[in-house]
């Protein structure tokens, strides 16, 4: 799990394009939107394309959506229970 939570991190700065953020920077467990990367809506819908692309994993609510954002964490969990094998 850690290492898919690492993977997330260094995902997430990719897909942003975060150039002043490193993966030590982004706690596991901080929030993710709205938290101190600064990641709004828009931002949400360029990982929910990520997430789909890179790992087959779709968010079919909003709910799902909030859940799954949560933080790294969350995020990694997620990817790891609807994952396309």
């Amino acid at each position: 799990m850690e290492e898919l939570i690492a993977e997330m991190k260094v995902k997430i700065i990719d897909t942003l394009s975060l150039l002043d953020v490193a993966p030590a920077d982004i706690g596991d467990d901080a929030q993710l939107v709205g938290g101190s990367l600064g990641i709004d809506s828009i931002d949400v819908l360029e990982l929910v394309l990520m997430l789909e692309k890179d790992y087959g994993v779709k968010i079919e609510t909003k709910e799902a959506g909030v859940s799954a954002f949560a933080s790294v964490r969350a995020l990694a969990e997620f990817v790891r229970k609807n994952r396309v094998k």
